[in-house]
């Protein structure tokens, strides 16, 4: 096996990057492979554009008849385009994309007249076999109804021959099967709510946008290398392997110059975007060596979660020309940095303006301070709801590892902006006097924008930060499909801005307060109820833990801690009253969440015994033998003294030996663990018996494996190193 190993380090220090030339301007090509504006305008009829229009903007339905001539044009489109194939595009509970691809082709019963064929019936809905898709126990697996239906709020697009429709994905009861349909629901409802709130301070806003820009961590390896470790073809990340002597630690990665087989990738990457509309913008080494960054402009929410799941697809399509692996795990290599995908989160009006952005005069700056202090209220209220929303087994390796931010949830602000609060919070109780009122527009709230510009201080190890015109979301993992986090941000932030309506219009028609008084009234007591939840200081720190804890504040180091959460009162409550999510919908998502969690250590228990056994341990025992041989030789050659010249030998024997024992031990021990786990039947108790007591053996029997790659002669090792997985570039 040690060839395979070498034939693969061969292979891929042979590799000469990938020619790639340029197709045109990216402007000249962005969205060129899009049903956008610009092609519905040439291939639909102007009442069809109209009603595609209309229901994007403002929810209208689209009927079957000119649902038929959206579908018509559509099709031409894609004809002309040379597409072959139509899908609808969904994203299941499994975390990746799903299509399923019929052919535009039809012919007549007896096979004559054939014909490209596309209704609005194929358009608007379709109904896929759901059998095997994450359900929740929603329905019976035997019952594989499930229903896709079309979201005209994100474009169709071509990808290769087949036009993807993205859609949402239903059961037959009605219930959400899928990431989109929450997040389109929490989306109308900050939309509703954040618009009721800005027209306190003006009246002709009409809707209000949530924007996210995501940030994309990821790595890439050869993919000989990759293929060479079945733990990252079967996991995603490597079960074993000791730290390279040199990893990160000299800092010269990040920001580096991009290594040029990486650099072609990127350029051919960035081109497919363009193409399909994903406005990619940045791009960079990341801090360990082999890993990498891109991020695009920000776009409205649904649209840019789509576009992240996309590009994940895109990624590791365009990867394989290149002869690369993406690998979009947390924590795929122990000793260096994990990869994230923080969320920037904003909110916009149809007016043009960023409500987390302050303005020039102090009545956009109030409306700025109702928004972040708004913002922060929602955080500090369901906190461990949004620790829930970021949980998977791939992430706990992250959070808190010293280089991404902890499991608990607080939020940065800077010091300015805390003196900002400070002084907000001693606001008067009821009216304020004119001169109050004078003092706070002109010196506290009217020099918001002189703060924000000196405002550069950041902080890393905050997981929710503010960042100077938006919310960073940065616990959010790499591999994670962002409509989770979002559909909970912006449902808890919605149900915040309503009660915070409610709250003021009393306070005005109670209490008779002006609508200024009244909202400066509100946002003092928040800012006293939210102390608990702003930080400023490390959170990798032992003392922010105990600090942390006192304050009340969750620390769910653990997924199956953390996603109780979902299903308590508080949560059910929630996504009920806004509408996003019924009793049902929540708990087949926890119950799912858990069930993935149980299957993934599962697997890498199973995948860490089989490499552990069937590599590891046969390579000791063969270097062990060589060993046994030399010192059988030298006590031929050296008779009675062969003890003293053969010491070194004889220690290294023994404690292969000891290693090898260690091994069968805590695996033997594992797979006890695993078959005790095997037979809970509740789902949360199970997921608890792996977590607690099948995943500690994986780092027991993972420090013997790591201890004798550095015994076992370097020629006989069969597993690729990581000094070759994160320096071959």
């Amino acid at each position: 096996m040690s060839t395979l190993r070498f034939q693969a380090l061969k292979e891929a220090s042979n590799r000469r990057p990938s020619k790639f030339e340029e197709a045109d301007r990216k402007s000249n090509i962005f969205g060129a492979n899009v049903f956008n504006d610009k092609a519905m305008k040439q291939f639909l009829t102007s009442d069809a554009h109209k009603g595609v229009k209309d229901a994007v903007q403002h929810g209208t339905k689209i009927d079957r008849k000119l649902a038929d001539y959206i579908a018509m044009g559509m099709k031409e489109w894609a004809l002309s385009k040379g597409v072959t194939h139509y899908t609808h595009w969904f994203q299941p509970l499994t975390g990746t994309t799903a299509e399923k691809h019929d052919a535009f082709f039809e012919t007549s019963y007896d096979g004559s007249d054939p014909v490209e064929k596309f209704g609005g019936g194929q358009l608007v809905q379709q109904e896929p076999d759901a059998s095997s898709f994450p359900n929740g126990g929603i329905r019976n697996t035997f019952e594989a109804r499930g229903y896709t239906a079309w979201d005209p709020t994100s474009p169709a697009f071509i990808f290769g021959t087949t036009l993807c429709i993205p859609t949402v994905f239903i059961s037959y009861t009605g219930e959400a099967l899928d990431y989109k349909t929450p997040l389109l629901r929490a989306l109308n409802a900050v939309d509703e709510a954040a618009t009721d709130v800005c027209k306190y301070f003006d009246k002709n806003v009409k809707k209000v946008t949530a924007t996210l820009g995501w940030e994309q961590e990821y790595f890439l390896v050869d993919m000989a290398l990759a293929n060479s470790r079945p733990d990252i073809i079967m996991t995603g990340r490597t079960l074993l392997g000791h730290t390279s002597a040199k990893g990160q630690q000299l800092d010269d990665h990040y920001f580096g110059s991009i290594p040029t087989r990486a650099l072609n990738y990127m350029r051919e990457l960035e081109q497919e975007c363009m193409y399909l509309g994903i406005p990619v913008k940045t791009r960079h080494n990341e801090v360990a060596p082999n890993q990498f960054e891109l991020a695009p402009i920000f776009e409205e929410t649904n649209l840019a979660v789509d576009h992240n799941s996309l590009l994940m697809d895109v990624m590791q399509k365009v990867a394989e020309r290149h002869d690369f692996k993406v690998l979009f795990h947390e924590k795929p290599f122990k000793g260096v940095n994990g990869s994230g995908k923080h969320n920037n989160w904003s909110l916009a009006t149809d007016t043009g303006v960023n409500l987390l952005s302050p303005g020039k005069t102090p009545m956009s700056n109030l409306q700025f301070l109702s928004f972040f202090i708004n913002t922060i209220k929602a955080v500090d209220t369901y906190e461990s709801l949004l620790r829930a929303a970021i949980a998977t087994a791939s992430n706990d390796h992250r959070l808190g590892a010293n280089e991404a931010p902890p499991a608990i949830i607080s939020v940065f602000i800077g010091q300015q902006l805390t003196k900002v609060l400070a002084e907000l919070e001693g606001v008067s109780t009821g009216k304020l006097s004119p001169e109050e009122k004078t003092d706070l527009k002109l010196n506290v709230v009217g020099k918001i924008p002189d703060v924000l510009l000196d405002n550069t201080d950041r902080n890393r190890t905050s997981p929710f930060a503010f960042t100077g015109n938006k919310f960073e979301f940065r616990a959010v993992g790499s591999s994670a499909n962002c409509a989770n986090a979002m559909t909970t941000l912006n449902t808890i932030v919605a149900k915040q801005l309503k009660d915070f309506k409610k709250e003021v219009d009393a306070l005005i028609d109670e209490k008779g307060l002006k609508k200024d008084e009244a909202i400066f009234n509100v946002l003092r007591e928040y800012i006293k109820q939210t102390k608990n939840i702003l930080f400023e200081g490390d959170g990798y720190s032992e003392a922010w833990e105990q600090e942390a804890a006192k304050r009340g504040l969750s620390n769910f180091k653990t997924t199956p801690l953390a996603l109780k959460a979902k299903v308590s009162q508080q949560a059910l409550d929630l996504f009920k009253e806004m509408n996003v999510m019924n009793h049902v919908e929540v708990e087949a998502r926890y119950e799912i969440e858990l069930e993935e969690y149980t299957k993934k250590i599962q697997i890498e228990g199973r995948v860490l015994g089989d490499i552990a056994r069937n590599h590891v341990i046969p390579t000791a025992i063969r270097y062990q033998n060589t060993l046994i041989e030399n010192v059988r030789g030298l006590k031929e050659i050296f008779g009675s003294d062969f003890e003293n010249i053969a010491k070194e030998q004889i220690v290294l024997i023994k404690e292969i030996s000891s290693h090898i024992e260690g091994i069968n031990r805590k695996v033997e021990a594992m797979t006890e663990a695993r078959k005790t786990a095997n037979v809970i039947t509740d789902a949360q108790e199970m997921a608890e018996a792996y977590c607690d007591d099948v995943k500690p053996h994986f780092e027991e029997i993972r420090e013997h494996c790591d201890k004798l790659e550095l015994l076992v002669d370097d020629e006989t090792w069969t597993l690729t190193k990581y000094r070759e997985l994160l320096f071959t570039r």
